[in-house]
């Protein structure tokens, strides 16, 4: 029977693993996105097996100092390191728990001498007479495995494999993150850069227009106040020229840290945003369910479901005996002369069986434990699949109203500066007052700036689409452990 058992291998008892269905996996995208998506240019349409992005995927905005800054993320970013460390850990710990698969084995070499008391009661007189004792000189090995019977071992080999993906996952995970998060900041900074020059450029306008109310004044055609009013938008003007150099700094501050630097070691020239949202490698009828095999987060959390699986037949394992093999030999002298002939050579080997009989419910506390943490695994999983399916529709919804919204803004921008002309050219002719210069004028710098950030809002929209389909990461890059 106990050659059976060691020969024939182990009974595995608890649940094998099935992943569970994921909630709301409808059969295609509700937001059709951009009504201007042409798959061209390196992009190209979803198929099953297929990577849509581009591992570097923000070389699609043509931009060189972007592709220099984010190159930059992978060697020195911190958060990055903190999260490969992690995944070493858990792999090690792979190492840690297959090592139960194999015996233990020990060896403890002991001298050792013991002298008697010549004043010990209850000895001989041989004793009383010069003391008694003995010396010993001990070579033990000792060998101690524990026969898989059930599962245990392997299920926690199993799941510190389980895990190690997951944690392999959570780095990619927070590579994608941090990539996005650069590019976003950088955008926003780059639309800092262009709303400053708008400003300055406005600033110098409203200077040319303070001067020439000033002259009007001056020479009798125009009252006090339309010189007032023109230095107040002056003064106006350059208050937000000056306020929103507050923001650029503290997306460029951002980009440092990202890119491992402190930011006294980062400056960028000033250069306005020029770039446009790039078409998306996303199309109306793609399957939302490729994304479960697209999204790093995802399959962390579908990993550690499986892990939380294998703990369930660990505790489950717990209610059966547990068979260990004990092996204890080696050798045992009176002297150095003795310690290595055949007769000081000692040995004792035997398996032992042990069951628990009562632990007042110990065991199924546990086994209640492991099922309840895996019903938690699994609906963090089908939460963060909603979430994930959300994200995706989001950004979608974002980028086609946005791209409307962009072509309202420049026929509002071009029709207030035809607005702000014409009253320009009224004033000028002593047809209208100031006032309705300064009107037009306060207009038309708000569609100017908004024009700037809807261009800024439409480049974010179309890094979070890329960060929401996966960044062109699958599962397949899970490593095989």
């Amino acid at each position: 029977m106990f050659a059976t058992l060691l020969l024939g291998g182990c009974r595995v008892v608890g649940p094998n693993y099935s992943r569970p269905p994921a909630a709301g996996v409808a059969p295609e995208f509700k937001e059709p996105g951009p009504t201007t998506f042409q798959p061209t240019d390196g992009w190209k349409a979803a198929q099953p097996s297929d990577q849509t992005l581009r591992a570097k995927w923000w070389e699609s905005f043509d931009d060189p100092q972007l592709n220099t800054l984010e190159a930059q993320i992978d060697p020195a970013n911190q958060t990055l390191k903190a999260a490969d460390a992690s995944f070493r850990a858990a792999r090690a710990a792979i190492g840690l728990y297959r090592a139960n698969e194999a015996p233990t084995l020990s060896i403890g070499p002991q001298v050792g001498a013991v002298r008697q008391s010549a004043n010990e009661p209850y000895v001989g007189s041989t004793a009383l007479a010069g003391g008694a004792g003995e010396g010993s000189f001990l070579l033990p090995l000792d060998l101690s495995y524990e026969i898989d019977l059930w599962g245990r071992i392997h299920r926690s080999v199993t799941a510190a494999k389980e895990q190690a993906q997951a944690s392999a996952a959570d780095l990619e995970t927070a590579r994608l993150s941090l990539h996005a998060e650069l590019a976003i900041d950088y955008f926003g900074l780059r639309s800092g850069d262009a709303q400053k020059k708008l400003l300055d450029d406005t600033v110098a306008t409203y200077q040319q227009a303070l001067q020439l109310t000033e002259d009007r004044y001056n020479g009798g055609a125009a009252p006090l106040s339309d010189a007032t009013q023109a230095r107040t938008q002056l003064q106006t003007a350059e208050v937000q020229d000056s306020d929103v150099t507050i923001q650029r700094a503290q997306y460029e501050h951002a980009i440092a840290v990202l890119t491992g630097q402190a930011p006294a070691a980062l400056t960028l020239a000033a250069a306005p945003v020029t770039v446009n949202p790039p078409a998306i490698p996303i199309i109306p009828g793609a399957l939302p369910s490729q994304l479960l095999e697209r999204r790093p987060d995802i399959a962390s959390d579908e990993r550690r479901m499986a892990a939380a699986n294998e703990q369930i037949g660990i505790a489950q394992a717990a209610f059966y005996p547990t068979l260990d093999l004990s092996l204890s030999g080696g050798l045992n002298g009176t002297s150095l002369l003795n310690l290595f002939t055949w007769p000081s050579r000692f040995f004792a080997v035997g398996p032992t069986l042990t069951q628990v009989l009562y632990d007042h419910g110990r065991r199924q506390a546990g086994s209640d434990i492991a099922v309840a943490q895996y019903d938690a695994t699994v609906a963090t999983y089908r939460q963060d699949t909603l979430t994930a399916f959300q994200q995706v529709e989001d950004s979608l919804a974002a980028l086609r109203i946005l791209e409307t919204e962009a072509e309202q803004q420049r026929a509002a921008t071009a029709s207030a500066q035809q607005s702000l002309d014409l009253f320009n050219t009224r004033y000028e002719g002593g047809v209208d007052t100031y006032l309705q210069v300064v009107t037009s004028q306060t207009v038309a710098l708000e569609n100017q700036r908004n024009d700037i950030e809807i261009t800024r809002r439409r480049l974010e929209a179309s890094i979070l689409l890329v960060k929401a389909l996966g960044g062109g990461w699958t599962t397949a890059q899970l490593p095989k452990l």
